[in-house]
C-alpha cells in the first residue's frame, strides 16, 4: 500500500494535490483515482510546473 502526502503548500480547505513515493499523484478528494508517474515522469513535471 502506498503512503500518500500532501503538499505544505496545500490550502486548508480540501483541494489539495497528494503524493505517493513510487506511484504518482491524485487529488484528495477523489483518491480512488491516480496519476501513475515514473521517478522520470515526476522530475519532468514538477519542473514544468515550477518554469510557470
Amino acid at each position: 500500500m502506498t503512503q500518500w502526502r500532501k503538499s505544505s503548500y496545500s490550502a486548508s480547505d480540501g483541494n489539495c494535490v497528494e503524493v505517493g513515493r513510487g506511484a504518482g499523484v491524485r487529488d484528495s478528494k477523489s483518491p480512488s483515482v491516480e496519476l501513475p508517474l515514473t521517478a522520470r515522469q515526476w522530475s519532468l513535471l514538477l519542473r514544468q510546473v515550477k518554469s510557470h
